[in-house]
């Protein structure tokens, strides 16, 4: 009973860190290119995690034939998710490129339906449709002042939101799937270190440009998304998806953008509008409901 509590409060903690991560960000993104970020990102978090592994005395080596799943982790949950989201971003608005991440919900959703076999009741496809539809209203409320030209390289940046959302979708499948048979630090530790490889010949490709030129914020803001975001966000993300349903645990990345609209409150000062306010309470229902609703035996 003890442990239901626990892991709500572990997602909810991952979800305000990559929330705030947003507004990080915004500290770096004038010094470092998008792609160099992430690359710096995952190199300061790979070799953290392969300590926390020689430090627990975890199983370091994976058999050979798990070696295709692995390619597949790193390149969806490190490489070509960040790769995709930088440049649909830049194509598109923040408004809709946050509303257009959190589909990954329903992406994580179908897929675990059909690889993982998990049961839907009419509960769980509410929550998450309840949960779903504040992102859109709290993003909405968001974009009053928000000029969108809908043209070619519009829609063309709302592709690779969608397909970044794609890629996490197929990370936590397939990530779930092997923390069946391995310890979740070391599947973890092997995709940070080929997505980090992966991530090579985009940064040749404009290695003129990179530099460690950074200031003090700068560096804090690399060690925010290594420790916090990367190392902490996706062990504990494993973690949680070892203890409940994909679907389930994929219900609370509807709270991302909640918590990154608040941080930028705090910040700002702003004062949250009344859709925000519907948008927010939408969101809280969807999450209780798909937590309430219980585990049915998988599907044969």
């Amino acid at each position: 009973m003890k442990k239901n509590y626990l892991i709500p409060i572990l997602l909810i903690s991952i979800c305000a860190i990559w929330g705030g991560s947003f507004v990080v960000v915004k500290v770096i993104v004038d010094e470092i290119a998008s792609i160099q970020l992430g690359f710096l990102r995952f190199l300061v978090a790979t070799p953290i995690m392969f300590l926390l592994i020689l430090l627990q005395n975890k199983k370091v080596k994976i058999p050979l034939k798990e070696f295709p799943s692995l390619v597949v982790l790193g390149l969806t949950g490190v490489t070509l998710i960040y790769i995709f989201q930088y440049i649909g971003i830049e194509y598109t608005t923040a408004s809709t490129s946050s509303a257009l991440i959190n589909i990954n919900v329903i992406f994580i959703a179908l897929l675990s339906s059909i690889f993982l076999k998990e049961y839907f009741s009419f509960k769980k496809t509410l929550g998450i449709t309840l949960s779903f539809v504040g992102v859109i209203v709290i993003i909405l409320s968001q974009s009053a002042n928000e000029q969108i030209e809908f043209n070619s390289l519009f829609l063309l940046g709302s592709l690779f939101i969608l397909l970044s959302a794609f890629c996490w979708a197929i990370y936590s499948i397939v990530g779930k799937k092997l923390l069946k048979r391995y310890d979740s630090l070391t599947v973890i530790s092997y995709a940070f270190l080929l997505g980090t490889i992966f991530y090579i010949p985009f940064i040749l490709s404009d290695f003129s440009n990179f530099t460690l030129d950074i200031s003090f914020n700068g560096w804090l803001s690399i060690f925010y998304i290594s420790i916090l975001c990367s190392v902490f966000g996706y062990v504990g993300w494993y973690y949680a998806l070892n203890q409940i349903e994909a679907s389930k645990a994929a219900v609370f990345l509807n709270t991302i953008p909640l918590f990154g609209i608040v941080i930028s409150y705090f910040i700002t000062k702003e004062i949250p509008t009344y859709f925000f306010l519907i948008g927010a309470i939408l969101i809280i229902y969807g999450v209780y409901i798909t937590q309430k609703t219980k585990d049915k035996k998988a599907r044969q």
